[in-house]
């Protein structure tokens, strides 16, 4: 056989050899791959269908509130001239009967707003750091305040909006509090959960049709180990980032 052949074959041995080896080393290297069956699809079953759909709720927890808070207006519109200790005072006058008294069920909390006079967040005050964000859209912010039920581990936590020149409340809620977030138009409250490992989380939004914040989301999430906390009883009251107050500088994640 010609030399010449014989190198041309040699050649085109060794070529498709590469090859061979480029195509399994292309494999190897994230090629596509099964990711085996698909599960089937499986549509929801309608339970009880003979039941008739109800037409009220069952209880009246307070979805919806707003309300005008009396006594506190805003001549200039300005949220933030208001005084969260004079807010909290308003609420309290209206039920003096948690706050007053040796067997009163918020005794300390009406002991300690005594301790006030520097402003909220400041010393013993049970009155919190108030944040200032947008929840409503307006390019207004609205005033998200909190301030201690003691003795006890509650925390209650309310937001403001100005409407006409008036302080309008649109979210209230008390609850044993982990931490509190602002996200967007809505406020996230985290709490501990009797199950160990788990946590409630709950969002109120900005609802437009009602004028008020709105419990959108309910949720039990995990999160790790922790101890059981029997005494979590939820119960609504009855009726751009988060900036602090002027006079200092938390962070906005965990008021």
């Amino acid at each position: 056989m010609p030399s010449s052949r014989t190198t041309r074959i040699a050649v085109c041995s060794a070529l498709v050899a590469l090859l061979l080896a480029a195509a399994t080393a292309c494999d190897d290297a994230g090629g596509l791959k099964g990711a085996g069956p698909t599960e089937t699809a499986v549509s929801p079953d309608k339970l009880w269908p003979q039941l008739t759909p109800a037409s009220r709720p069952a209880y009246e927890i307070g979805e919806v509130v707003r309300e005008a808070v009396k006594g506190v207006t805003v001549p200039g519109g300005d949220i933030r001239d208001v005084d969260p200790v004079t807010v909290v005072r308003k609420e309290m006058a209206k039920s003096p009967g948690d706050y007053e008294g040796k067997a009163a069920q918020y005794r300390d909390t009406g002991r300690l707003m005594a301790q006030c006079a520097r402003g909220a967040g400041r010393g013993k005050c049970p009155v919190l750091q108030p944040y200032y964000r947008d929840l409503t859209g307006d390019g207004r912010p609205e005033l998200t305040l909190g301030f201690r039920l003691m003795p006890g581990m509650t925390t209650a936590v309310r937001v403001y909006t100005i409407e006409k020149h008036r302080l309008v409340q649109v979210m209230s809620w008390d609850d044993a509090v982990s931490a509190v977030e602002l996200a967007g138009r809505s406020v996230i409250i985290r709490s501990p959960s009797e199950v160990a490992g788990y946590e409630y989380r709950l969002q109120w939004t900005w609802d437009a049709d009602q004028k008020a914040m709105l419990l959108t989301h309910d949720e039990m999430l995990r999160t790790g180990t922790h101890r059981k906390n029997p005494h979590r009883t939820p119960t609504p009251s009855p009726s751009p980032s988060a900036s602090p107050s002027r006079s200092a500088s938390p962070t906005a994640s965990t008021p």
